[in-house]
């Protein structure tokens, strides 16, 4: 069966590189992944797979083996770009002025999409049913792996496992890497609003300064994470915007503060929600102002599960030699997959896209982040083997 998948992969790699570039070409944002969704529903239906569409442009195809109920496997791919002006020269180059695939999510399309064909065609030699899932909205908030699940996207049938792949500009192509356990962060937006009472900044002391208030919020604010987390227990919590003023003669009435918070942990998560929400009050009352607190509740930690983790990677093993197979760093990062996990048995793992010697080497994120390509044949290859490999 290896040996057929990788043939298959191998046969078809310079097809699914083809599907790649037009994704990447035609990326769009966050819930308006629509062209995107028909691509995927086309393709399906070359393929002869049926689908049905949730959460508006949310995809989720269904390949039936033998015995189909005897074990249920769902394969998850995100399908929208972000908001970056591609720097690429490429032939493939971004249509769409302002949006680019700069997270990768071209390249796990792309891959689901070649392993669905790969499996679609051997149906007959693998067990059970594969669940296709090709989500929205994974880079916003709530993260459309919300949508789907309120859609009904872990139901009928019900999946026993959930995998999907995400690109590693920092992996070398042909290299793939796995972790039990806690691999990425929660992520929550934090947006602060300080109220004081403006005035002439020559006459200070006739004024409530919002400034000087948020400034000794944003120290306290660290003390949070130094004093009240377990070392040993992974978070941060940064504020990357600092909004207030006019000119050099106003003090203003309010400032504006926004920042994210990451954890590993979810109970910590909540309980730092109430120290920053206390801490910010606080500080502003004790020095004559208000604060409004907002927390945009986002992605939950990514949890993966240890046996599905552990097997994947044995399997990941056999399929791709044991020098090619490594552990995956901890992330303080974000992944709506994280929802998933929370529900059912879950594996996040990395696909190497990195080759120095071809000056791909930008993460992502940047817009200049690209794959060596010999990462497709790869990535729907693996993912075709574990979908029928796997054993929840």
């Amino acid at each position: 069966m290896q040996e057929k998948i990788k043939a298959l992969a191998k046969k078809y790699a310079a097809e699914f590189i083809q599907i790649r570039h037009h994704l990447h070409q035609n990326p769009e944002l966050s819930y308006q992944e629509f062209e995107t969704s028909k691509f995927v529903q086309q393709k399906l239906t070359e393929l002869g797979i049926p689908y049905q569409v949730m959460a508006t442009t949310g995809v989720v195809g269904l390949i039936k083996g033998k015995n189909p109920d005897s074990r249920i496997i769902a394969l998850r791919a995100d399908m929208d770009a972000l908001p970056i002006v591609e720097e690429n020269d490429v032939p493939y180059k971004s249509k769409n002025k302002g949006v680019m695939h700069a997270c990768g999510h071209d390249v796990h399309t792309t891959c689901l999409l070649g392993a669905a064909k790969i499996l679609n065609e051997l149906k007959e030699e693998w067990t059970g049913t594969i669940k296709l899932v090709f989500q929205p909205g994974e880079e916003k908030n709530p993260g459309g792996a919300s949508y789907m699940i309120r859609d009904g996207v872990l139901e009928n049938p019900s999946p026993q496992a959930i995998l999907a792949l995400h690109v590693n500009t920092i992996l070398e192509v042909g290299k793939l890497s796995f972790r039990s356990g806690k691999v990425m962060a929660s992520a929550d937006e934090l947006y602060i609003t300080i109220k004081g009472q403006g005035g002439h900044a020559a006459s200070p002391h006739i004024t409530i300064d919002p400034i000087l208030i948020a400034s000794h919020l944003v120290i306290a604010l660290q003390q949070i994470i130094s004093r009240n987390n377990n070392p040993f227990n992974p978070s941060v919590l940064s504020i990357t915007a600092f909004n207030a003023g006019s000119a050099t003669n106003i003090i203003p009435n309010e400032v504006k503060l926004m920042g994210t918070f990451r954890a590993m942990d979810e109970d910590w998560r909540f309980k730092a929600h109430e120290l920053i929400k206390n801490t910010a009050k606080n500080i502003c009352h004790s020095m004559g102002g208000e604060a409004d607190v907002h927390i945009d509740v986002g992605y939950p930690c990514v949890i993966n599960n240890e046996k599905v983790t552990q097997t994947a990677m044995k399997q990941a093993i056999e399929f791709m030699g044991n020098d090619q197979v490594s552990e995956t760093e901890l992330r303080m990062g974000a992944e709506d997959f994280g929802y998933y996990a929370q529900k059912i048995p879950a594996c996040f793992y990395r696909l190497g896209t990195m080759n120095k010697e071809k000056g791909i080497t930008s993460g992502v994120h940047t817009p200049t982040f690209n794959i060596d390509e010999n990462a497709i044949e790869i990535g729907m290859g693996i993912m075709a083997w574990l979908g029928c490999s796997i054993i929840p």
